[in-house]
Protein backbone atom coordinates (compact mmCIF):
# COMPACT_ATOMS: atom_id res chain seq x y z
CA UNK A 1 0.00 0.00 0.00
CA UNK A 2 1.02 3.55 -0.99
CA UNK A 3 0.55 6.33 1.59
CA UNK A 4 1.55 9.78 1.23
CA UNK A 5 3.18 11.90 4.71
CA UNK A 6 0.75 14.65 4.65
CA UNK A 7 2.77 16.85 7.33
CA UNK A 8 6.41 17.53 7.98
CA UNK A 9 8.01 16.28 11.08
CA UNK A 10 9.41 19.27 13.83
CA UNK A 11 13.21 20.99 13.99
CA UNK A 12 13.18 19.23 17.03
CA UNK A 13 12.48 15.69 15.78
CA UNK A 14 15.23 15.44 13.57
CA UNK A 15 17.51 17.11 15.35
CA UNK A 16 16.57 14.93 18.44
CA UNK A 17 17.67 11.54 16.43
CA UNK A 18 21.13 13.19 15.69
CA UNK A 19 24.21 12.03 16.90
CA UNK A 20 26.29 15.45 18.71
CA UNK A 21 28.87 15.07 15.98
CA UNK A 22 26.75 15.09 13.12
CA UNK A 23 24.24 17.65 14.33
CA UNK A 24 27.57 19.89 14.48
CA UNK A 25 28.72 19.14 11.58
CA UNK A 26 24.93 19.93 10.03
CA UNK A 27 24.50 23.40 11.55
CA UNK A 28 27.96 24.34 10.50
CA UNK A 29 27.48 23.80 6.83
CA UNK A 30 23.68 24.58 6.65
CA UNK A 31 21.19 27.01 8.56
CA UNK A 32 18.39 24.96 8.63
CA UNK A 33 16.69 21.71 7.63
CA UNK A 34 15.11 21.10 4.08
CA UNK A 35 11.79 20.25 3.47
CA UNK A 36 12.26 17.02 2.17
CA UNK A 37 14.54 16.92 5.54
CA UNK A 38 11.84 17.21 7.91
CA UNK A 39 9.87 14.78 5.18
CA UNK A 40 12.32 11.73 4.85
CA UNK A 41 14.76 11.79 7.67
CA UNK A 42 13.14 9.96 10.32
CA UNK A 43 11.31 7.69 7.67
CA UNK A 44 14.94 6.84 6.74
CA UNK A 45 15.96 6.56 10.14
CA UNK A 46 12.98 4.04 11.61
CA UNK A 47 13.62 2.06 8.12
CA UNK A 48 10.39 2.50 6.37
CA UNK A 49 10.54 2.66 2.19
CA UNK A 50 10.12 6.06 0.84
CA UNK A 51 10.28 7.87 -2.23
CA UNK A 52 10.89 11.35 -1.58
CA UNK A 53 10.29 13.05 -4.65
CA UNK A 54 11.32 16.53 -4.84
CA UNK A 55 13.23 19.09 -7.18
CA UNK A 56 16.31 18.61 -8.57
CA UNK A 57 19.07 20.58 -5.88
CA UNK A 58 16.53 20.37 -3.18
CA UNK A 59 18.90 18.22 -0.96
CA UNK A 60 17.76 14.62 -1.61
CA UNK A 61 20.58 12.52 -1.61
CA UNK A 62 21.63 14.26 1.65
CA UNK A 63 18.05 13.49 3.23
CA UNK A 64 18.58 10.13 2.11
CA UNK A 65 22.09 9.65 3.56
CA UNK A 66 21.66 11.81 6.61
CA UNK A 67 19.99 9.17 8.84
CA UNK A 68 22.62 6.36 7.26
CA UNK A 69 25.42 8.36 8.05
CA UNK A 70 24.15 9.25 11.67
CA UNK A 71 23.41 5.74 12.25
CA UNK A 72 27.46 4.79 11.31
CA UNK A 73 28.74 7.81 13.32
CA UNK A 74 27.07 5.95 16.09
CA UNK A 75 28.15 2.68 15.55
CA UNK A 76 31.76 3.74 15.32
CA UNK A 77 31.78 6.49 18.64
CA UNK A 78 30.12 2.30 20.13
CA UNK A 79 32.92 0.45 18.81
CA UNK A 80 30.50 -1.81 17.10
CA UNK A 81 30.68 -0.81 13.46
CA UNK A 82 30.56 -3.88 11.79
CA UNK A 83 32.90 -5.56 8.37
CA UNK A 84 30.22 -5.29 6.43
CA UNK A 85 28.14 -2.92 4.06
CA UNK A 86 25.58 -1.13 5.14
CA UNK A 87 24.17 0.57 2.49
CA UNK A 88 24.29 0.39 -1.07
CA UNK A 89 23.52 3.74 -3.57
CA UNK A 90 22.56 2.70 -7.13
CA UNK A 91 22.80 5.65 -9.66
CA UNK A 92 21.81 5.35 -13.79
CA UNK A 93 24.55 7.75 -14.18
CA UNK A 94 28.33 7.24 -13.29
CA UNK A 95 28.85 10.21 -13.53
CA UNK A 96 26.45 11.12 -10.55
CA UNK A 97 28.02 8.01 -8.50
CA UNK A 98 31.24 9.93 -8.63
CA UNK A 99 29.34 13.30 -7.27
CA UNK A 100 27.87 11.11 -4.59
CA UNK A 101 31.19 9.82 -3.57
CA UNK A 102 32.49 12.94 -3.40
CA UNK A 103 29.52 14.29 -1.51
CA UNK A 104 29.98 11.60 0.72
CA UNK A 105 33.65 11.75 1.66
CA UNK A 106 34.02 15.11 2.16
CA UNK A 107 31.10 15.29 5.27
CA UNK A 108 32.74 12.10 6.56
CA UNK A 109 36.02 13.86 6.50
CA UNK A 110 34.82 16.94 8.25
CA UNK A 111 32.77 14.65 10.88
CA UNK A 112 36.33 13.11 11.38
CA UNK A 113 38.11 16.35 11.66
CA UNK A 114 34.99 17.57 14.61
CA UNK A 115 35.78 14.04 16.46
CA UNK A 116 39.20 14.49 15.96
CA UNK A 117 39.52 10.58 14.67
CA UNK A 118 39.10 8.40 12.08
CA UNK A 119 36.03 6.42 12.04
CA UNK A 120 36.42 3.68 9.87
CA UNK A 121 33.73 4.54 7.23
CA UNK A 122 34.56 3.75 4.08
CA UNK A 123 32.91 4.52 0.33
CA UNK A 124 33.55 2.59 -2.58
CA UNK A 125 32.36 3.10 -6.26
CA UNK A 126 31.91 -0.04 -8.02
CA UNK A 127 31.25 0.46 -11.95
CA UNK A 128 32.00 -1.32 -15.00
CA UNK A 129 35.29 1.16 -14.89
CA UNK A 130 36.54 -0.23 -11.53
CA UNK A 131 40.43 -1.83 -12.15
CA UNK A 132 40.78 -5.61 -11.30
CA UNK A 133 43.30 -4.04 -8.24
CA UNK A 134 40.14 -1.91 -6.99
CA UNK A 135 38.02 -5.18 -7.01
CA UNK A 136 40.36 -7.08 -4.86
CA UNK A 137 40.46 -4.67 -2.32
CA UNK A 138 36.84 -4.03 -1.95
CA UNK A 139 36.95 -8.00 -1.38
CA UNK A 140 40.01 -7.58 1.51
CA UNK A 141 38.05 -4.34 2.89
CA UNK A 142 34.69 -4.00 2.56
CA UNK A 143 32.90 -0.56 2.23
CA UNK A 144 30.33 0.69 4.35
CA UNK A 145 28.45 2.38 1.67
CA UNK A 146 29.02 1.15 -2.28
CA UNK A 147 28.20 3.54 -4.46
CA UNK A 148 27.29 1.68 -8.35
CA UNK A 149 25.11 1.37 -11.47
CA UNK A 150 22.03 -1.00 -12.19
CA UNK A 151 24.41 -3.22 -14.38
CA UNK A 152 27.19 -3.82 -11.99
CA UNK A 153 24.60 -4.49 -9.02
CA UNK A 154 23.31 -7.11 -11.37
CA UNK A 155 26.92 -8.80 -11.79
CA UNK A 156 27.66 -8.46 -8.02
CA UNK A 157 24.93 -10.11 -6.72
CA UNK A 158 25.74 -12.74 -9.04
CA UNK A 159 29.04 -13.36 -8.07
CA UNK A 160 29.55 -16.05 -5.55
CA UNK A 161 32.76 -13.99 -3.51
CA UNK A 162 31.11 -10.41 -3.82
CA UNK A 163 27.37 -11.80 -2.94
CA UNK A 164 28.57 -12.80 0.61
CA UNK A 165 29.31 -9.04 1.25
CA UNK A 166 25.23 -7.96 -0.19
CA UNK A 167 23.74 -10.32 2.65
CA UNK A 168 23.21 -8.14 6.01
CA UNK A 169 22.35 -4.76 3.34
CA UNK A 170 20.17 -2.26 5.81
CA UNK A 171 19.95 0.61 3.16
CA UNK A 172 19.05 0.65 -0.59
CA UNK A 173 19.37 3.73 -1.99
CA UNK A 174 18.08 4.36 -6.22
CA UNK A 175 18.64 7.40 -7.31
CA UNK A 176 17.68 9.11 -10.68
CA UNK A 177 14.17 7.07 -10.45
CA UNK A 178 12.46 8.85 -12.86
CA UNK A 179 15.04 7.99 -15.52
CA UNK A 180 14.78 4.18 -15.45
CA UNK A 181 11.54 3.24 -14.34
CA UNK A 182 10.10 2.86 -17.41
CA UNK A 183 12.73 1.48 -19.42
CA UNK A 184 14.05 -2.53 -20.08
CA UNK A 185 17.02 -1.30 -17.53
CA UNK A 186 14.57 -0.67 -15.22
CA UNK A 187 12.91 -3.79 -15.22
CA UNK A 188 16.03 -5.03 -15.03
CA UNK A 189 17.11 -3.46 -11.86
CA UNK A 190 13.34 -4.32 -10.25
CA UNK A 191 14.67 -7.83 -10.76
CA UNK A 192 17.87 -7.06 -9.29
CA UNK A 193 16.29 -5.17 -5.90
CA UNK A 194 14.11 -8.24 -5.49
CA UNK A 195 17.69 -10.14 -5.32
CA UNK A 196 19.09 -8.13 -2.76
CA UNK A 197 16.21 -7.93 -0.58
CA UNK A 198 16.06 -12.16 -0.89
CA UNK A 199 19.93 -11.61 0.26
CA UNK A 200 18.82 -8.73 3.23
CA UNK A 201 15.64 -9.76 4.03
CA UNK A 202 15.48 -5.93 6.58
CA UNK A 203 16.83 -4.04 3.83
CA UNK A 204 14.89 -0.47 3.79
CA UNK A 205 14.44 0.75 -0.21
CA UNK A 206 14.84 4.82 -0.59
CA UNK A 207 14.05 6.05 -3.86
CA UNK A 208 14.83 9.78 -5.43
CA UNK A 209 13.35 11.19 -7.60
CA UNK A 210 12.55 14.89 -9.44
CA UNK A 211 9.59 14.30 -11.45
CA UNK A 212 8.47 11.25 -10.76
Amino acid sequence: MITFKEKADSKKDVEGLLHPIVKQWFFSRFKEFSLPQLYGVTEVHARNNILVSAPTGATKSLTSFLSILNELVDCAEKGILQDKIYAVYVSPLKALNNDIQKNLVEPLEEMENIAGKKFGIGVAVRTGDTTASEKQKMLKKVPKILITTPETLALLLSSLKFSEHLKQVEWLILDEVHAIGDSKRGVHLSLSLERLQRLSPGMCRIGLSATI
